[in-house]
């Protein structure tokens, strides 16, 4: 996985490892599953049943990391975040934010396009109740390092959504930058804001779950607060 992940030479390369990955074989056997079975709303649809890779500018300035695709998400449509509630509302509101051309994501072929930000996930595939082990997250992580890597020259602002995404950011600290991550490791919390020396600031946003914004943990106003600062720190227009 180490040596698969290094060899991708661009993110079209990564991207195009990232969906041939069967590393992990419990999510293996899931994602499968689940694009074999399929929701009755989707039972005429072709489900995509990969890793889902990372979408958007390879210059990015802003990227936000998420937990991993949702079953009948990510893992029908084949783009991170595109096709469920989730992706209903963070799409709005990158939106409004100025950072995504268009409010909604139904399909990889909706004509979606990112401004000044990459989206990807901790882990690349689509966990049973959403929630992949630790084993899985650290088997995954290469792939997340890589992207980084990648887009490096220009990242400036990351913001995990959820505690997940939030706790997998510190490897990156160590593999990425060479930094050591801080000890004891700062809280997450939604607006939480870490600044390293040359590593991408950190914010914290509670996670675009049904969870969180059917019961009001999660707001539009929240989510448009985060996505203001993270534009303000990463010097986005």
């Amino acid at each position: 996985m180490v040596a698969r992940a290094a060899r991708a030479a661009d993110l079209a390369r990564l991207d195009a490892a990232v969906s041939d990955c069967f590393a992990c074989p419990r999510l293996v056997r899931w994602r499968e599953e689940v694009a074999r079975t399929r929701r009755a709303a989707f039972r005429d649809q072709e489900y995509w049943g990969r890793p889902v890779p990372g979408f958007g500018t390879g210059d990015a300035r802003i990227a936000i990391l998420g937990l991993a695709p949702a079953a009948h998400g990510g893992n029908r449509t084949g783009r991170i975040f595109t096709g469920d509630r989730s992706g209903d509302v963070l799409f709005a509101a990158l939106h409004r934010a100025g950072l995504a051309n268009q409010p909604t994501s139904v399909a990889a072929d909706d004509g979606l396009a990112l401004r000044d930000l990459r989206i990807f996930s901790a882990v690349r595939c689509a966990p049973p109740d959403n929630k992949p082990t630790p084993e899985e997250r650290d088997t995954c992580a290469p792939w997340l390092h890589r992207e980084v890597t990648l887009i490096r020259p220009t990242l400036r602002v990351v913001v995990a959504l959820g505690a997940f995404a939030w706790a997998a950011w510190w490897p990156v600290l160590r593999q990425v930058y060479g930094q050591r991550p801080p000890s004891p490791r700062p809280a997450f919390g939604h607006g939480a804001h870490w600044s390293g020396t040359d590593a991408p600031d950190l914010l914290g946003c509670y996670h675009v779950s049904q969870q969180n914004t059917f019961t009001g943990r999660l707001t539009p106003e929240m989510l448009d607060d985060v996505f203001g600062q993270a534009k303000q720190l990463a010097g986005v227009d």
